[in-house]
């Protein structure tokens, strides 16, 4: 899965000669916290609502409504963005943005062509709805958590266990424990009631530790 997939493309922004205050208008009737500001199909900053706050004038100003307009009206959008834009490729993958957003700690990127053009912006709940898509929850899903030993087979193994009930494994990821070599092992199956307890018998049968099991999703 690809940034370019599940981005939002031709992101709303404005220019860097733009007034605080047709920004603010912007930024107030999208509902936005942050705006990108593009000159020439080029990214060259960012601001947030709290810059935009931060230079307007206190509830107690002794200044009139007109005063208040005049000197936001003066104000440009390049006073205040951030020039230091952290951006993600559109052909990254979802991991690739999500590692970016959590290593810098923020909640969404400006996505750019190869050539530097914005194309998109990607968010953190763009990241959650693909991760949701990709375990396939919202038609529903059965969890399985084995613990296994870290040892050549293993998954290839418990596949098979799995396709031998003729059903199919939709997703599966380890974790590797904090201390010692083991991990724990999860996977996710669209089946329900004796399905799921019959895959479960033929797991521990094998010799393998299920430790928990659940249903996620609208599964009827």
């Amino acid at each position: 899965m690809f940034v370019a997939e599940r981005m939002t493309k031709h992101p709303i922004s404005v220019a860097s000669d733009a007034t605080i205050a047709d920004a603010a208008r912007l930024m107030k009737k999208n509902h936005f916290h942050r705006m990108l500001v593009v000159d020439n199909g080029k990214l060259v900053g960012y601001f947030s609502d709290r810059d935009v706050m931060r230079v307007s004038p206190s509830p107690a100003t002794t200044l009139s409504r007109f005063e208040i307009r005049e000197l936001l009206n003066k104000l440009t959008v390049k006073e205040i963005m951030h020039k230091k834009v952290i951006t993600v490729r559109e052909t990254a993958t979802i991991e690739e943005a999500a590692l970016i957003m959590y290593n810098n700690k923020v909640g969404g990127l400006p996505v750019v062509s190869d050539v530097g053009a914005v194309v998109g912006i990607i968010t953190a709940t763009d990241i959650l709805k693909t991760f949701v898509s990709l375990m396939g929850l919202p038609s529903g899903r059965t969890r399985f958590t084995l613990e296994i030993e870290n040892k050549v087979g293993t998954i290839a193994e418990i596949s098979k266990l799995v396709a031998d009930s003729g059903i199919n494994i939709d997703s599966m990821i380890t974790c590797r424990k904090p201390e010692g070599d083991d991990y724990d092992l999860v996977f996710r199956i669209d089946a329900v009631g004796d399905d799921v307890e019959e895959i479960k018998n033929k797991l521990e049968s094998a010799g393998y530790k299920v430790i928990h099991t659940v249903s996620i999703g609208n599964k009827e």
